[in-house]
Order: structure tokens, then C-alpha cells, then sequence
């Protein structure tokens, strides 16, 4: 299991994350048996990019010196050969943040990109209705809007939702894991952004990576459910942080629940 690998590794992962997410997300990473850094200053960012296992940008909390900031990080994780994941927070809810992305997309080459439906449409041109950072009911294929994203950047991508669709273009998964309780925590998506940067800091392939990431948080989540389903949301987050770190392969193997659509 490509879990084991990450903790056996502990890969760097450079996040130029939003200030709601910070701490959570470093202390998942940490859990999972990653190395998190969060730089951002714009005199840093592409020595620190050319150097971790993968690069996250989320744009979450979106200002000109962090746009610029993706950029210089992308750009130097691109010439040496270091992974990239885009979580385009909000794409779509304002012109500026959809513009924002797109110009990151003109000068960054992604390995993976993963957001919920919404933003995903608005950064390939396709209407979904959204919701502040949150999608809201959209009427369209998400499987064929996964498949038109990944084929019009280059890159799996990773659209979550009551299901999960990882697809290359080509390959796609349709996973099944995961817990409603993970809508009631502020940045369990972005975390999950993070987390696939971290699988892919193993080398795999970036559709093997993002399945796998996937598939491993989406049993973490089930499990913190389940043992504090009678608590609130603040107990679910402390034990979904626990399941990061104590989740097994075993565990994975029993429960997960992703399948290869024809």
C-alpha cells in the first residue's frame, strides 16, 4: 500500500496554503507521515519548491503576493521535475479568483487537480452553481466533466463530492469512501489537496498517487466517524487527525470501496 511508502519515505511537501487551513493541514501531513513547510515569501518560494517531494497551492486566501508566489513556486517545481497539485478554492464565485487561476493554469503544468464540481467547471469554461467556497447543485456529468478537465490540462484530476472521481482522461476511479462528517470540519478538502501532494512525493504516478490518496482518506474519515459518532464535529476532527497517523494498509484493503469505470 503507497500509504506505507509515505511514512517509510516522509516526503517534503511545499503548501502555499490559505490562512484558514494552515495548521490543520500541517498537522495532517505530520500525522500521515509527511513533512509539512509552508513558505510563501516570494524570495523563498522557488528554492523551497525545487527541493520538497511535491508543491500544493491553494487559493483559499487569494491576494496578488500569493498569485504571484504560485506562480514563481510552479514554475521552479516544473524545471526540476517536482509534482504539482492545484486546489482552486472558489474558482467562480468571483471574476478576480477565476482569473487568478487561470493565469496560475498559463504558466504552471499541473500533476493533479483537485476540487469539488464547481470549481472544477469554471476553470474548463462549463457552468455549476456555487456557493462561496462550496458547490452548489449543478445538473451536469461529473464523470464527463472530470474526463474533459483532465484532458483539456493535462493532468488527473480529482473532483470530490458525495462520491469521488479521479481521472487522467483516460483511466477513472469512482470512489465510494468517505464520511458526510467531513463537510462539518473548515478544510478537510483542502487537507485532502495536501495529502495527495504527499502520496505523490512517493514518485508513483499521479493517477496511482491521487486514487490512492483518495482511497486512504476517505477510510481515515469513516473510521473517525464511527468512533465518535455520538460526539460533535471538534471530537470527529482530533480523531480523524488519530486515523491519519493509525490507519492501515490492512484496513484500507477491508473497507475501501473504489471502482474502474468503463
Amino acid at each position: 500500500m503507497m500509504i506505507e511508502k509515505v511514512r517509510q519515505k516522509n516526503p517534503l511537501v511545499h503548501n502555499i496554503t490559505n490562512m484558514v487551513v494552515t495548521n490543520f493541514t500541517a498537522n495532517g501531513l505530520l500525522a500521515l507521515g509527511a513533512s509539512p513547510v509552508m513558505a510563501y515569501a516570494l524570495e523563498e518560494v522557488a528554492d523551497m519548491a525545487k527541493i520538497a517531494d511535491a508543491l500544493v497551492l491553494n487559493m483559499g486566501t487569494l491576494t496578488e503576493e500569493v498569485v504571484e508566489a504560485m506562480i514563481i513556486a510552479g514554475k521552479s517545481a516544473n524545471e526540476h521535475r517536482v509534482p504539482v497539485v492545484f486546489d482552486p478554492v472558489g474558482v467562480g464565485a468571483t471574476p478576480y479568483r477565476t482569473e487568478a487561476a487561470k493565469r496560475i493554469l498559463q504558466h504552471v503544468n499541473l500533476s493533479v487537480l483537485r476540487g469539488n464540481a464547481a470549481e472544477v467547471a469554471h476553470l474548463v469554461g462549463e457552468e455549476w452553481a456555487i456557493k462561496g467556497v462550496d458547490a452548489g447543485e449543478g445538473t451536469g456529468d461529473v464523470q464527463k466533466l472530470a474526463q474533459k478537465a483532465a484532458l483539456d490540462l493535462s493532468c488527473v484530476v480529482v473532483i470530490t463530492g458525495k462520491e469521488d472521481i479521479t481521472t487522467d482522461g483516460d483511466i477513472m476511479y469512482r470512489g465510494l469512501n468517505g464520511d458526510v462528517a467531513l463537510t462539518k470540519v473548515t478544510g478537510t478538502g483542502c487537507l485532502l489537496s495536501s495529502v495527495i501532494g504527499a502520496f505523490l512525493g512517493t514518485g508513483a504516478a499521479s493517477i496511482e498517487a491521487a486514487k490512492e490518496a483518495v482511497t486512504f482518506y476517505g477510510v481515515a474519515a469513516e473510521l473517525a466517524a464511527e468512533k465518535t459518532k455520538d460526539q460533535g464535529p471538534g471530537s470527529f476532527q482530533v480523531e480523524f487527525l488519530n486515523q491519519l497517523a493509525l490507519v492501515s494498509s490492512e484496513q484500507i484493503d477491508l473497507r475501501k470501496s473504489i471502482y474502474m469505470m468503463s
